[in-house]
């Protein structure tokens, strides 16, 4: 699985609407480059803030 997804197929792999995701990029800080975001990055900080992610790809989740 590729580690810069889009915010259309980083929506699809956690749960989450396409807003929601860009919502917390820009909450959490979160660099989106070129239209994609690094997936280890959104998810960790996401998560580092008490929030628990509606993943349905259970290859999002850091190692």
């Amino acid at each position: 699985m590729a580690v810069h997804l889009t915010l259309d197929e980083l929506s699809e792999a956690t749960g989450l609407s396409r807003k929601e995701v860009l919502r917390l990029c820009v909450q959490e800080a979160v660099p989106i480059l070129n239209g994609r975001v690094d997936r280890t990055l959104f998810v960790s900080s996401v998560t580092s803030g008490g929030r628990r992610l509606p993943l349905r790809d259970a290859e999002v989740v850091p190692q």
